[in-house]
């Protein structure tokens, strides 16, 4: 019989580590942004754009994970480079939407 170990098959997707939390928890809080991913969604269809933007953050040296569906925040993080992750920020709101500084 065979051991799945023997196949060496390596998951293709990055896999985020750390809770979930919230974004009210990490507002005006400087973090570092590891990983992103940016997937369909079905709760997020309903009150936006019908994305949803995954990312894997450090807050305080914790790892975390964060979903939002701001479209602010899911248009500026495409445009960031490979190489520029990871990269610190601050999320802030303004004017009822979220961003980057």
């Amino acid at each position: 019989m065979n051991n799945f170990s023997q196949f060496n098959i390596q998951a293709s997707k990055i896999c985020f580590e750390g809770d979930k939390i919230k974004m009210s928890r990490i507002l005006n809080k400087e973090i570092i942004v590891y990983h992103f991913k940016i997937e369909d969604s079905k709760v997020f269809k309903e009150r936006g754009s019908g994305k949803c933007l995954q990312m894997q953050i450090a807050v305080n040296g914790q790892k975390h994970v964060i979903f939002t569906g701001a479209s602010g925040l899911i248009e500026v993080i495409q445009k960031i480079p490979e190489t520029g992750f990871p990269f610190t920020t601050t999320i802030i709101e303004e004017n009822d939407r979220y961003k980057f500084s």
